[in-house]
């Protein structure tokens, strides 16, 4: 029986492959939806719900939306282009070092692993002590990613500004052509 991880990353590598292949840009819109959305179940089999809902809500609510409203200001159609070969050359090198980056790292969820033994005592006995919560998750989310948050916070505003910036701009040189 094949693993529901192998399942969806299946289900990935085909909805990204026909998202590449697409010339229509409203249905590849709607397929980068379908991929955070397959992704985000992906992060939910690996116990990462944080980082799934982030996906979820951004990749396949957020994204979509900004997407489809960019194409309501532009054109329905990609226009064909000559194929150059030195991005996919680049892509497989990195991605080909970045699998080979990964042959030492310890299994998915090994007892034994390096972040198991260093961070994590310091976390579980000092999360009480240190910040007066006796949830240890809304400690470490609270105080310890508190930042963390903050700056993904501040990123996704400031694409939302420039997008919004940029569509604003479009409508005002469309209503200039129409006077």
């Amino acid at each position: 029986m094949i693993p529901i991880e192998f399942l969806l990353l299946g289900f990935l590598a085909v909805t990204a492959i026909v998202i590449a292949r697409l010339d229509y840009l409203f249905a590849a819109a709607m397929l980068t939806g379908i991929f955070s959305l397959l992704s985000a179940g992906l992060f939910t089999l690996m116990d990462a719900v944080d980082v799934a809902f982030t996906e979820a809500a951004v990749g396949a609510g957020v994204s979509t939306v900004l997407m489809l409203g960019t194409l309501s200001l532009t054109v329905r159609e990609e226009q064909k282009r000559p194929v150059k070969v030195l991005p996919f050359v680049i892509v497989l090198l990195t991605g080909g070092a970045l699998f080979v980056g990964t042959l030492d790292m310890p299994a998915y969820g090994d007892p034994a692993a390096p972040i198991h033994h260093y961070l994590a005592p310091d976390y579980i006995s000092g999360a009480e002590a240190e910040f007066g919560l006796p949830n240890i998750v809304t400690a470490i989310l609270s105080s310890y990613r508190g930042f963390d948050t903050l700056g993904e916070t501040a990123v996704i505003f400031t694409a939302a500004l420039g997008v919004m910036a940029l569509l604003a701009s479009g409508r005002g040189s469309k209503r200039a052509e129409k006077k």
